[in-house]
């Protein structure tokens, strides 16, 4: 019964997006909406009774969907990926809009307006963003004294990457930008993602992907004791030689796991423009990756999906060749809020189905 209501709950919140708000929201610069619905939610996030109505509209649970991942406890497995709430101002309210945690940034050491505007770009006929913020944010220690004795009520993990500057495309600069946020959030968050691949700053070719690099890097975080979970989060565009290369450097420090992956500079559709794209244009590199990684490592390090991600079949697809937990932005953006809970609905049916009592027995059953 619980179910049918969540259903007509969300089938009616899926029509009016897709009939009154999606059309009038895409009529305007992407990032303009962005920006009042980021406000919007953030006031929502700032009472209980606002979360309690928000959770109401969006929210669905189920056991068969919890799982203790590194000893951080997970309501469902879908998370919000880095680039939606760069100065993490939505902590409070992602919750009750159903997402099993979040991802905040990518943080850097110093902060950054961003790359000139126009930034963020839709393509609806791909179902495909394409994103050139470049980085933008509060930086770390703003960010680290605006949620300071902060309580989180679902797990938060903490992105971090260089300032986008060409002082810090210097190997030691970048290293030391890095490596002030890595020591600068010891005492925040449930986990780290290490963003060596965004595609959309001042370098052609993200410096910290080159394996020779990323040897330093990780030698300089790992040269402190580490306090929470840390994740490498790689692109999707790496050729096979140098992702083997990345996973055997990867080997040989305490790396717990990999977010698979970032946004992609593959532009097979003459999408011209700087950046990268996120959305369908990304699923199959991403599912590819998760694969590999998977398969490198024999199901031994944590998956994070992320990438096309617009139904449960999708989010699927990707726990069964891998994937642990799942990111996703861009699928709400086309589909709407309630996309989170359709997800989990779905997921725990599909489950059922297959005869799982637990989400953690599908993954990596189809690799």
């Amino acid at each position: 019964m619980q179910e049918q209501i969540i259903n007509a709950r969300n089938w009616l919140i899926q029509k009016k997006y897709k009939w009154i708000f999606k059309p009038i929201f895409f009529k305007f610069d992407p990032e303009i909406i962005h920006d009042q619905m980021s406000s919007f939610l953030n006031f929502f996030g700032k009472h209980t009774s606002t979360r309690k109505i928000a959770y109401w509209c969006f929210g669905y649970s189920n056991s068969i969907l919890e799982q203790n991942i590194l000893g951080i406890n997970f309501k469902n497995p879908i998370g919000l990926a880095a680039g939606f709430d760069k100065n993490a101002l939505l902590i409070d309210i992602m919750p009750s809009i159903g997402f099993g945690f979040m991802e905040i940034g990518s943080i850097t050491a110093k902060p950054y307006e961003g790359n000139t505007r126009p930034r963020l770009y839709r393509l609806p006929e791909i179902k495909s963003l394409r994103v050139n913020y470049g980085l933008k944010n509060f930086g770390a220690e703003i960010l680290h004294q605006q949620l300071q004795n902060k309580t989180f009520s679902s797990p938060v993990g903490i992105n971090i990457a260089k300032t986008n500057s060409l002082e810090t495309s210097e190997i030691n600069k970048g290293i030391a930008d890095y490596f002030f946020t890595y020591k600068t959030f010891q005492d925040i968050g449930s986990y780290f993602t290490i963003n060596i691949s965004c595609p959309n700053t001042c370098e052609k070719n993200p410096i910290f992907s080159e394996p020779q690099n990323l040897i330093l890097l990780l030698s300089k975080i790992f040269s402190i004791t580490k306090t929470k979970p840390v994740f490498i989060k790689l692109s999707p565009d790496l050729l096979d030689t140098k992702l083997q290369q990345i996973l055997t450097i990867c080997q040989k420090y305490p790396i717990d796991g990999f977010v698979c992956g970032n946004l992609t500079k593959e532009n097979s559709l003459d999408h011209a423009g700087e950046g990268g794209f996120s959305g369908k244009i990304v699923q199959e590199l991403s599912d590819q990756l998760i694969k590999k990684v998977y398969q490198y490592y024999d199901g031994k390090k944590i998956i994070i999906g992320c990438g096309g991600i617009f139904s449960a079949e999708d989010a699927y697809k990707k726990i069964k060749l891998g994937a642990s937990l799942l990111q996703l932005i861009t699928g709400m953006v086309f589909e709407g809020p309630q996309l989170i809970s359709d997800i989990n609905l779905g997921l725990a049916k599909l489950l059922k189905a297959d005869g799982y009592k637990n989400i953690s027995e599908a993954v990596g059953k189809e690799n």
